[in-house]
């Protein structure tokens, strides 16, 4: 066959594909698009103040102002967080190793848990997680309800998996399916122990599941210097700075806000 004919079949080919194409589009038969993520807030209703945001709806404050602590913070005077509008609080309860995959419990977690509680700050408590497996998430998840003992919360148990700036931690190449089944493992046990489940991170960390082998369970999601949160899911605390300045705290902290369910 010579140029020629091969010149003249592709431009047929070319035609017949222009043709099959335009017809595609003019019958309208497209594939379906996924609905536009549509948020359950208003946020013409967030509003801030010296640092700190509020939500309302109808005139009405709708949130409530937390920090979350750690050893990191070192010593807390409670009652003078209580006392600067502090209305929650989520305690590190422990971690494990981002490159020995040891289990740690927060050097101040019963301190900082009796200190908020004699204040009458209702807490949560947080896991740093760096599992691997399901069996280390579960692992992970024996260890807070053991060393909450019988402690009652007010707030979820929360799932923190992310990263570690700085270092090749041993769980940053996991895949998302391993990341879902980690964290499903880990909230499934704690629900399971009759405390309500939660899962925390920004963007990035969030996208690391699936969500939809998540459901039922609730978001704490970390974006700052936003003057609205941008996650295209839903969630019910926001964390948005993360240089906060509350009394009784000597260090930077955590801000959040948690925009009250019955309210919505």
């Amino acid at each position: 066959m010579n140029r020629t004919s091969l010149r003249i079949l592709f431009t047929a080919a070319l035609a017949l594909a222009l043709l099959a194409l335009a017809a595609c589009s003019s019958s309208g038969e497209q594939a379906p698009s996924k609905p536009a993520y549509v948020s359950p807030y208003d946020w013409s209703g967030l509003a801030k103040e010296d640092g700190r945001y509020t939500y309302a709806e109808s005139g009405e404050v709708c949130s409530f102002t937390g920090i979350d602590v750690s050893e990191h913070q070192g010593a807390i005077d409670w009652n003078a967080v209580a006392s600067d509008g502090i209305d929650f609080a989520f305690i590190r309860i422990g971690n494990r190793g981002a490159t020995e995959g040891a289990v740690y419990l927060d050097e101040r977690y019963v301190e900082n848990m009796t200190g908020a509680r004699e204040a009458g700050i209702p807490v949560g408590v947080y896991f740093f997680s760096q599992a691997i497996t399901a069996e280390e998430a579960l692992e992970e998840a024996d260890f807070v309800l053991a060393m909450l003992g019988d402690a009652e919360l007010a707030y979820p148990i929360v799932y923190d998996h992310e990263p570690v700036a700085g270092i090749e931690g041993r769980a940053d190449g996991l895949s998302r399916e391993q990341m879902t089944e980690n964290a499903l493992a880990f909230c499934t046990r704690i629900a399971e122990a009759g405390y309500e489940p939660m899962v925390y991170g920004n963007k990035r960390d969030i996208a690391r599941f699936d969500l939809s082998q998540l459901e039922g369970i609730d978001v704490w999601f970390a974006e700052y210097g936003a003057a609205t949160p941008s996650g295209q899911f839903d969630f019910s605390i926001w964390q948005y700075a993360n240089d906060g300045t509350v009394a009784g705290v000597s260090t930077a902290v955590d801000l959040n806000i948690l925009f009250i369910a019955d309210a919505r």
